[in-house]
C-alpha cells in the first residue's frame, strides 16, 4: 500500500492524529530547550517537527473533505500539547530559585532544607504586616516537590515563588540523584548536579 493510499484509508486519521501527537510534543521540548539556551538541540528538534508537520498538515489538507481527518489533525494537536507537557515535567530539567517568605517558620524552612542538602540561604525582611522571614534556595527542578512538601511542613501560609533563573555562576545545587539522572546525564552531561 503507497503513503498516500494509506493516508486515504480509513487508518489515515489516526496516523494524522499519531504524526501531530509526535510533532507538537517535540515543539513544546524545542521551545523549553531555546528559552534555556540549547540553540543546538533546538534546531535539530526544529528540523524533525517540520518533516512530520509537512506530512500531517499535507494530507490533513488533502483530505479537507473528510471530518475524521480534520478531527485526527486537531485532536492530535490537542493531545500532543499534554503529552508535551508531561513529558517535560517528566524530564524536569534545568534549575528553579525558590523564594520563601514566612512569618515565623523561614529559621525552620532554611534548616531544614541545609538538612537534606540544599543550599539555602536565610535573612530577615519587614513585610507590610511586620517581620517576615526571607528563604532563597537554587534546587533542580525536579527537586521542587520535594522542597515545596518542606515548605508546607512548617509552614502551610507561607508565600512561596519559583522562578527559572537565566544565568548563575558559583553557589551550592544539592548533590543528590534527579529523579530522571540516567536520561538528563545521557542527554546533558555539562547539567550534572555539582557539589
Amino acid at each position: 500500500m503507497s503513503l498516500d493510499a494509506l493516508f486515504a484509508s480509513a487508518y489515515g486519521p489516526l496516523l494524522i492524529f499519531a504524526l501531530r501527537i509526535v510533532d507538537v510534543s517535540l515543539d513544546t521540548m524545542r521551545v523549553i530547550f531555546l528559552i534555556r539556551g540549547k540553540r543546538g538541540l533546538a534546531s535539530v528538534l526544529g528540523f524533525f517537527i517540520a518533516l512530520i508537520w509537512l506530512f500531517a498538515v499535507g494530507n490533513a489538507v488533502r483530505h479537507i473533505d473528510s471530518i475524521w481527518h480534520v478531527l485526527g489533525y486537531a485532536g492530535g494537536y490537542a493531545t500532543g500539547t499534554f503529552v508535551g507537557v508531561t513529558i517535560e515535567r517528566a524530564v524536569a530539567y534545568g534549575v528553579a530559585m525558590v523564594r520563601v517568605i514566612s512569618t515565623h517558620a523561614g529559621a525552620g524552612i532554611a534548616e531544614a532544607l541545609r538538612d537534606r542538602g540544599y543550599g539555602a540561604t536565610q535573612f530577615t525582611g519587614q513585610g507590610r504586616e511586620g517581620h517576615v522571614e526571607l528563604v532563597s534556595v537554587l534546587v533542580h527542578r525536579g527537586h521542587l516537590e520535594e522542597v515545596m512538601s518542606i515548605v508546607e511542613t512548617h509552614d502551610r501560609d507561607a508565600f512561596v515563588t519559583v522562578e527559572e533563573p537565566k544565568s548563575m555562576r558559583g553557589g551550592l545545587l544539592a548533590t543528590r540523584e534527579w529523579p530522571v539522572s540516567g536520561v538528563v546525564d545521557r542527554w546533558f552531561p555539562e547539567k550534572r548536579p555539582r557539589g
